[in-house]
């Protein structure tokens, strides 16, 4: 894993077309405070404006990847109308508000990971933990509800039984349940994490980068919309030929040589 470079909350950094994304308050348990919220948010926005980026990376520096909310800063903040954690520039990591992140994300997810760790793995794509890593939704332990998108998402991806089982008790499970019920898409020994979910990630952002966000915004409609989803299939197809990178992929497919996509 990476060593952080700054004391800023959220270290930013870039792996060719791989945004790279840690987590680095690791005194608190990368416990998230209003500044590691807006950090990692314009962490997001930077993933989304620039167009040499093609897929993030979330991991965390030190032996926990969060402890959820750091309730002491965060309840001052809370107004009227909620909790506001995006500032200007930036793009909620949550996807609970604004508008539809385009580009994937990956998860690399060791020690603890409570409630909103949860909440950013089910806002994302893909993630990997380290066998010892402990998942908890505790909120109602708290005396609040999860509301960084676990009661929508969780049940989309374990089943209704399955989170309800997490979210109603707020009891800890490990990573071999968080495999089961869909919630990490692999298992992989302590240390090992970080590697792994780099090594997805690159591989995401090898591939072309308009065909990458055009498949992930139709599964992303098919979950609310399947006729919707399926009504786009064909005109997605018929853009997507269209495009330069379809000549590079028809190019390396008959010289049998990888291709090297640009994104138009």
């Amino acid at each position: 894993m990476i060593a952080p470079r700054s004391t800023r909350r959220v270290t930013v950094e870039r792996d060719g077309h791989v945004l790279l994304m840690g987590l680095n308050r690791p005194e608190k348990r990368n416990a998230a405070d209003m500044q590691l919220l807006h950090e990692l948010s314009l962490a997001y926005g930077e993933l989304e404006r620039d167009a040499e980026l093609r897929v993030g990376l979330v991991f965390a520096h030190g032996d926990h990847f969060t402890a959820g909310l750091d309730l002491a800063d965060i309840t001052a903040h809370v107004g009227g109308e909620g909790l506001n954690i995006v500032p200007q520039g930036g793009s909620d990591p949550w996807q609970v508000s604004g508008s539809a992140r385009t580009k994937p994300v990956v998860i690399a997810v060791q020690g603890t990971c409570l409630t909103l760790g949860i909440e950013l793995i089910l806002a994302s794509d893909l993630s990997v933990a380290a066998e010892s890593a402990r998942f908890g939704q505790l909120e109602v332990a708290r005396a609040i509800l999860p509301f960084g998108g676990a009661t929508i998402r969780f049940p989309q991806t374990s089943g209704w039984g399955n989170a309800m089982r997490w979210i109603l008790t707020g009891d800890l499970f490990d990573a071999t349940e968080a495999h089961r019920i869909g919630l990490v898409q692999e298992v992989v020994p302590d240390g090992q994490q970080f590697d792994r979910a780099l090594e997805l990630a690159q591989r995401i952002g090898a591939q072309a980068p308009l065909a990458v966000q055009a498949a992930l915004a139709n599964a992303r409609l098919a979950l609310r919309d399947p006729a919707g989803a399926a009504a786009q299939l064909q005109p997605a197809l018929v853009r997507l030929l269209g495009s330069e990178d379809a000549r590079i992929g028809m190019e390396a497919f008959l010289s049998r040589k990888p291709a090297e996509f640009v994104g138009r």
